[in-house]
């Protein structure tokens, strides 16, 4: 089989190295990858977002399948582009790709499905939401409506931070198009949970949960970015917390989207927070989260690729999706000044046993040396039977990753840990 990923990252990175584990395929085509994704695919100058150039390529070559990986395309309806040339793909149409699209859609789908999440109020006039926050409960979440590279959502602790976010989204456009309309809503505590899960619109099937760790410093300070690291499973998502999700969020979202004529075949992504009155939805996803996938799918035993076939084919009920029992870790390298101001271009060396293990998000060949190229440069994801395992051992793999102004946070799964140890 020919498959084509579409995407450039670290996630599909680790979709491509998950996928070259079935017989079946030949050949693996990335649009447009990255330095570090050449190792395990062919790389094609083709960006993400252009949707007649993925599909002029995809027929050319004749591919059998195509993954759809990041958010942008899928909004953009690149699987409805592929589908409409009679290429099965991996992710949903962009009627359901909405739900990460746009902020206000998935949460008035909650609200009228009952669904468990932030009270919140929709504002496209930047005076009515300055207007509004003179009285609202502190602190109040901000967030743009569309997509923003996962930093749309900026958690203000004062009332002029507040301000200061709209303001910066509505009137000065730090988002561009995505913060013309934003949802300011109710600040909720507890521990949160990443829930990655498949579904072919009927049937879903969780993934095994993880903990990201957003912040670019130790002890969860400093500004967020796309994430330094994540650790799977998540202590604090216990079987009984698993079961009424399953029956209240996971279950009920999926048959919402199918009765609004959505249907969502791919990967729904759950982000929950634990709060004291119960889980609550704080986002969702579209697709493979970033970097949880680099942790949750090398702890997934059953082939990939045939559970996404199933996804697409509508017969996932068919499938007995298996997992690894242990632990998983995830360990960020990044430019150091990651997410605000950075330097790349820095010569990148991977010992060849790690390189199994990493999953390169930001690198490109200059001259035939292998280079950083970006914020993120890579994970390195490590397996063992306990927590504490896991992230000595993708720890001691990191530290041996050579690049000027490497930068990892020290502190990834202590929270977890923790957790653990009551």
């Amino acid at each position: 089989m020919k498959i084509l990923v579409v995407g450039g990252g670290g996630r599909e990175h680790a979709i491509i190295k998950k996928i070259k584990e079935n017989k079946s395929v030949e050949k693996i085509y990335a649009l447009p990858g990255n330095g570090g994704i050449a190792r395990d695919a062919e790389c094609v100058p083709i960006g993400a977002k252009d949707i007649d150039g993925i599909v002029g390529f995809a027929v050319e070559k004749a591919v059998d399948y195509a993954i759809v990986a990041p958010d942008d395309p899928l909004v953009l309806g690149c699987v409805d582009a592929l589908e409409a040339r009679g290429i099965p793909c991996f992710g949903p149409r962009a009627n359901a790709a909405i739900i990460e699209g746009s902020k206000a859609f998935s949460k008035d789908l909650m609200k009228k499905y009952g669904i468990p999440t932030a009270a919140y109020e929709t504002f496209s006039d930047a005076d009515a939401a300055l207007s509004y926050l003179d009285t609202a409960k502190i602190p109040i979440v901000v967030k743009a409506d569309g997509l923003a590279l996962g930093k749309g959502a900026i958690v203000c602790m004062t009332r002029d931070e507040a301000k200061d976010a709209v303001v910066s989204m509505m009137r000065e456009g730090k988002f561009g198009k995505s913060g013309e309309r934003v949802v300011i809503e109710e600040y909720m505590t507890g521990p949160e949970v990443s829930v990655l899960s498949f579904t072919d619109g009927e049937t879903i099937v969780p993934m095994v949960s993880s903990m990201d760790h957003k912040r670019a410093h130790d002890g969860d300070e400093g500004p967020n970015t796309g994430g330094m690291g994540t650790v799977a499973p998540n202590p604090y998502y216990t079987k009984e917390i698993a079961d009424v999700c399953m029956k209240t969020i996971f279950l009920p979202t999926i048959r919402a989207m199918k009765a609004e004529g959505r249907e969502f075949r791919g990967c729904l992504y759950f982000g929950l927070m634990l709060t004291p009155a119960g889980p609550r939805v704080v986002e969702y996803n579209c697709r493979f989260g970033d970097p949880e996938a680099q942790v949750v799918l090398p702890l997934l035993k059953t082939d990939l690729l045939t559970v996404m076939k199933a996804v697409t084919d509508g017969t996932l009920s068919d499938v007995n999706v298996e997992w690894c029992d242990g632990y998983a870790a995830c360990v960020i390298a990044a430019s150091d000044g990651y997410p605000t101001s950075y330097k790349s271009g820095f010569e990148l060396k991977i010992p060849e046993d790690v390189a199994e293990h990493t999953y390169v998000a930001g690198a490109a060949i200059e001259d035939g040396v292998l280079k950083t190229h970006g914020g993120r440069v890579l994970g390195v994801t490590a397996t063992a039977e306990t927590l504490r395992g896991a992230i000595e051992k993708s720890y001691s793999m990191v530290d041996r990753i050579e690049f000027e102004n490497k930068y990892t946070r020290r502190d990834i799964g202590a929270r977890a840990l923790a957790a653990e140890n009551g």
